[in-house]
């Protein structure tokens, strides 16, 4: 493949890194998401090329790694925010109380009643 090839596969690559942090940062995954398939397919096309100087590719690679890093950190996000809403549905669900002797109990609040109130 040409040398002119490799280099605008390179921008493209470079291009599309900045947009994912970009996306990242700002929270947008749904770009993210998006810009994932044009990513992988960069990245294979780069697997094409013959290479004498891999040192020419590690400023993509440090981009990437930034970018999973920024990635890592906010699926770590999205799962705490699951957890919290999870325990927050349990919360509604059922009531732990404890006892006088400090023995645990929960109180189901799922009966599918309704509460009445009066002034």
């Amino acid at each position: 493949m040409r040398h002119e090839d490799l280099e605008t596969t390179m921008d493209a690559l470079d291009d599309l890194l900045d947009s994912e942090r970009a996306a990242l940062l700002k929270g947008q995954l749904d770009d993210v998401s998006r810009l994932h398939s044009r990513k992988e397919a960069l990245i294979d096309a780069l697997n094409g090329f013959e290479f004498e100087d891999r040192g020419s590719l590690s400023g993509l690679q440090g981009k990437v790694e930034r970018n999973q890093a920024l990635l890592d950190s906010a699926l770590d996000g999205v799962r705490s925010v699951a957890r919290r809403l999870a325990a927050i549905r349990r919360v509604r669900q059922s009531l732990d109380t404890y006892d006088s002797f400090g023995k645990k109990r929960s109180v189901d609040l799922s009966t599918g009643g309704s509460l009445e109130k009066r002034a």
